[in-house]
């Protein structure tokens, strides 16, 4: 079962249709959308301060969704893909966005919407990704627009294809 509870009186709210993963861990000041997923091994605590999550947004394998006690919430709005690995702090990201695997998101920073940051990049505090770019290194800096092929093909392949594997479990939900 799932580590599902809450912290300071202030319990996770998980919405319509959603899989979380027998190992994976929310507790803590949550709200989930409808259509999400949280997989295996992945956190997200609520704990110091409130996650906002949209809907049909999956946050893969192992990725940390956190905040700032007293500074820094983190919103995630709808159609997100977290990548494995990845770490999401303190954060705002919009929209249709893909955060790839082992990716860092810190605190602080706004992801625009349409937006990819790939594997591995560390976007650091305060960083503003406009709508529509995709960010990669270390330390993460634009290396181009992104294009119509890269919405469609990733973006909205990735988010569509979790929903697609959440009801696989569908036993679990």
């Amino acid at each position: 079962m799932p580590i599902i509870f809450p912290v300071n009186g202030k319990h996770p709210e998980i919405g319509e249709n959603c899989f979380i993963a027998p190992n994976a861990t929310i507790v803590g000041d949550v709200v989930l959308g409808r259509d999400c997923s949280v997989w295996f091994n992945a956190v997200i605590r609520g704990d110091v301060n409130s996650i906002s999550i949209g809907d049909m947004v999956n946050i893969q394998d192992g990725a940390v969704i956190h905040c700032t006690y007293q500074k820094t919430k983190t919103i995630i709005k709808n159609k997100v893909s977290i990548g494995h690995n990845a770490i999401v702090h303190g954060c705002v990201i919009e929209p249709n966005v893909l955060i790839g695997m082992g990716a860092i998101i810190m605190d602080n920073v706004h992801v625009g919407s349409n937006s990819i940051v790939a594997a591995g990049s560390v976007v650091l505090e305060n960083t503003v990704i406009e709508p529509g770019s995709i960010y990669a290194g270390v330390p993460a800096k634009k290396v181009k627009d992104i294009d119509q092929q890269h919405i469609n093909g990733e973006i909205n392949r990735i988010a569509e294809n979790y929903l697609t594997y959440s009801g696989w479990f569908s036993d679990l939900k």
